[in-house]
C-alpha cells in the first residue's frame, strides 16, 4: 500500500502532542489554535491527488436492480468514483477545490486542476443525475452525501477563477437536484437521527443550511430552520456523558449545537444553549479527546474523524459567538492538536476521508478571532 498517507506529517509541525484524554490545566500554557500553510498545504493536496480517481478499493452502496445492474465505479459514477465511496469523492474533491482556492501557488495545482476538470465533466454530472433518477437508488447517499455535495457546489462557486466557473456550473444540475431532495424530504422525517455517523440529521441539515445562506434559497432556509426548531428546540442537558459510541465520526450533542446556532435567533439560541449544555459558557462540557485503539480497522478509526468534527462545531460556535464562548477556543486546540499526528499511516483506513475533516476543521479554526 503506497504511503501518501505520511504526507499529514507536516501537520506535525503544528503539534507534538500524545494522544491521550484532555483535561484543561490554567498553569500549562495555552495551546497555539492551529493554521494551515503552504507547506502543509501542499502535503494534504497529495491525499484528493492521489483519491479523486483511485477506482478501488471501492464500496458502493448500490442497491442492484436485476443480474445486469452492475457496473463498475468508474462507469457507475463518472464524477465521484475515487476514495473509497461516494460521500469520500465528493469531499475530497472539496478538498481539493478549497486547498487550491486557499493556496493558488500549490505546487501539484495545474495536475490537480485537470483531475477535477476530468472528473466534473457536464456529461458525467448527468450520469451522475440519472443514477439519482433510478427507482431504486434516490435516497442514494441522503443526507451525508448530499450535504458534502452542497458543501462542493458552494465552494466551487466562490473560487472566482475560469476554471471554478466552468466547475461549478457543470455540477450546479446535481445540486439543484438534491436541494430539491431536501426540500421534499426533510418534512417527511418525523423524527430526528441522533447518531455519530453518516444519517445523522443535525450534520445533514449544516451544510444544506450553509448552501441555502450561500445561495440566498429562502425555500430550503425555511424548511431546514423548521425541521431543526421542531427536533430540537425543547432539548435539554444532552448527554454528553455517553459519548462517544465505538464507530462515532460526529457529536450528536455538537451537531445538535451547529445546526441551531445557525437558525436560532442570538438571545433564543443562548437560552437554549444553555439549558441543552450546562456550562457551556464557562467551558466546562464532559467532553475527553476520543482514543482510537486500531487505525487499520475503516471504523475504529472513525474516532479521529470525531476529534475533528468536534472541533470545528467549537471553532464555528467561537467564531459566531466570540464573546459567550471564547472558552472553548482551548478545548477545540486541544482536539486537533492531539489527533493531527494520529493521520500518519501506511493504510486507506482513514486517509480516503480523514484529510477533508482535517482541512474543514482547520478552515473553522481559521475564523476564530486571533484575540482569545
Amino acid at each position: 500500500m503506497n504511503k501518501y498517507l505520511i504526507v499529514i506529517a507536516a501537520l506535525l509541525f503544528l503539534t507534538s502532542c500524545k494522544e491521550k484524554p484532555y483535561s484543561r490545566n490554567p498553569a500549562k500554557a495555552k495551546l497555539e489554535t492551529p493554521q494551515l500553510n503552504l507547506a502543509q498545504a501542499n502535503k494534504l493536496a497529495a491525499l484528493p491527488f492521489k483519491c479523486v480517481d483511485q477506482e478501488y478499493p471501492n464500496k458502493m452502496g448500490h442497491v442492484t436492480a436485476d443480474p445486469f445492474d452492475q457496473k463498475r465505479p468508474l462507469e457507475q459514477h463518472p464524477a465521484f468514483y475515487g476514495c473509497f465511496d461516494w460521500h469520500s469523492a465528493v469531499h475530497g474533491t472539496w478538498s481539493a477545490v478549497t486547498l487550491l482556492k486557499q493556496f493558488p501557488n500549490l505546487e501539484q495545482r495545474d495536475s490537480l486542476i485537470a483531475k477535477l476538470q476530468n472528473n466534473l465533466r457536464y456529461e458525467n454530472i448527468q450520469v451522475e443525475i440519472a443514477y439519482l433518477h433510478t427507482e431504486q437508488n434516490q435516497t442514494f447517499e441522503r443526507t451525508y452525501g448530499w450535504a458534502w455535495l452542497l458543501k462542493l457546489q458552494q465552494e466551487l462557486d466562490t473560487w472566482k477563477t475560469p476554471v471554478g466557473t466552468e466547475l461549478s456550473l457543470n455540477l450546479q444540475p446535481l445540486t439543484d437536484l438534491i436541494v430539491q431532495r431536501y426540500i421534499e424530504y426533510l418534512p417527511k422525517l418525523n423524527y430526528a437521527i441522533r447518531v455519530g455517523e453518516h444519517s445523522n440529521t443535525a450534520f445533514g441539515m449544516v451544510f444544506a443550511w450553509d448552501y441555502a445562506v450561500h445561495a440566498k434559497n429562502s425555500k430550503l432556509k425555511n424548511v431546514i430552520a423548521a425541521r431543526a426548531k421542531e427536533f430540537y428546540q425543547n432539548d435539554e442537558d444532552c448527554p454528553l456523558t455517553w459519548e462517544p459510541s465505538g464507530y462515532d465520526f460526529l457529536s450528536p450533542c455538537l451537531e445538535e449545537l451547529d445546526i441551531m446556532r445557525r437558525v436560532l435567533a442570538p438571545k433564543a439560541f443562548h437560552k437554549w444553549a444553555t439549558a441543552f449544555l450546562p456550562g457551556l459558557k464557562q467551558g466546562i462540557i464532559n467532553l475527553e479527546i476520543g482514543l482510537v485503539s486500531d487505525r487499520t480497522d475503516g471504523k475504529l478509526v472513525h474516532i479521529d474523524g470525531l476529534n475533528l468534527s468536534r472541533a470545528w462545531v467549537l471553532y464555528g460556535l467561537v467564531a459566531q459567538y466570540p464573546e459567550e464562548y471564547g472558552m472553548l477556543t482551548e478545548l477545540a486546540d486541544a482536539h486537533v492538536t492531539n489527533t493531527l499526528p494520529n493521520l500518519v499511516a501506511d493504510d486507506y483506513e482513514g486517509g480516503h476521508w480523514l484529510g477533508s475533516f482535517a482541512i474543514y476543521a482547520l478552515q473553522n479554526a481559521a475564523r476564530v478571532p486571533k484575540d482569545l
